[in-house]
């Protein structure tokens, strides 16, 4: 079972758009709304792909209602938390090309009782979890020390974490040796603090936040591929797109399948690409299911091409 926290939850609302022009009035060629968040997302593709999961969040308001209607729809146990404020309502709009353009509310402030409350929650949910994974963006009135409390809580009772997060609560977290970290290449960039210019560079700063604490770094290089940084060496994986439709949640996802395989070594990169490049060819924040993946497609090697230039360095 996958365990999810996600601080900061949302109603994920997408428009596909025949072309988007700033100040018309626009027609959306197809719109839904689905549950959000980083952790939500990850229990999402869980479920898709016949795993057991349960979703801790905070959920407030008429949204924080609907967010777990949809959750159990989704075939997710929804342990929600009671807050005063309403959970956030985010737009994506997708354009034919394949261009994303996302509006995320900020949401609501959670107040000390309600963020020691999902605390809670996580602890008394997680007896036979094997992995928690925790994702996203803290809400306001949270200290940048609350993943790490997180970690060190659930460490002490002795399940593995996954953290997906990034700035001071990532730097913050990492003393606490996360079982493995997520990072897409900016923010593995601002957490090392210089550019990665090559996928040598990106090796190179995983390598660093392991050094810093994290056990194993999972990094998102875009179209460049993943790169898996452990105990046991170092990993490059790749797999070919046809057309990106919606690149919302395609990092959840990769995380998703990643756990699911076990969590480390090639096998699992493997499925994380496979996740991930099935993502992005979904609408919206659609996860995949197993018919959607084509695991062969994807090259997973221990020789990794430190010299190949990244498509979008990262500043």
């Amino acid at each position: 079972m996958i365990l999810t926290v996600t601080p900061n939850p949302s109603l994920d609302r997408t428009y596909e758009l025949p072309e988007l022009v700033r100040g018309g009035v626009l027609r959306a060629a197809a719109d839904r709304v689905d549950p959000g968040g980083k952790g939500i997302n990850v229990s999402r593709a869980v479920a898709a792909a016949g795993g057991r999961t349960v979703a801790v969040a905070p959920m407030g308001g008429a949204e924080g209602a609907l967010l777990a209607r949809l959750l159990g729809e989704h075939g997710i146990e929804a342990a929600g938390v009671p807050i005063a404020g309403s959970t956030r309502i985010n737009v994506t709009l997708v354009e034919p090309d394949g261009t994303v353009t996302k509006i995320n509310a900020a949401g609501p402030e959670l107040g000390p009782s309600e963020a020691e409350d999902v605390l809670e929650a996580v602890r008394s949910r997680s007896a036979d979890a094997d992995w928690i994974a925790c994702c996203g963006s803290l809400p306001r009135g949270t200290s940048p020390e609350w993943y790490a409390r997180l970690v060190a809580r659930s460490h002490r009772g002795g399940t593995r974490i996954a953290l997906d997060t990034s700035g001071a609560a990532l730097t913050a977290a990492l003393r606490e040796g996360p079982d493995v970290i997520k990072p897409n290449a900016q923010e593995l960039a601002e957490a090392v603090g210089r550019p990665l210019l090559t996928v040598g560079d990106a090796v190179d700063a995983a390598g660093e936040l392991r050094e810093r604490g994290a056990r194993s770094v999972l990094a998102s290089l875009g179209a460049d591929g993943q790169v898996l940084v452990e105990a046991s060496g170092a990993y490059f994986a790749t797999a070919p797109v046809r057309t990106v439709r919606s690149n919302v949640g395609a990092g959840d996802a990769s995380l998703a399948g990643f756990l699911a395989a076990g969590g480390r070594g090639p096998r699992a990169l493997t499925a994380a690409v496979a996740h991930g490049a099935a993502a992005v060819q979904l609408a919206g924040s659609i996860m995949p299911r197993p018919a959607d993946l084509d695991l062969p497609a994807v090259v997973t090697t221990s020789d990794v091409p430190v010299d190949r230039p990244l498509t979008e360095p990262a500043p």
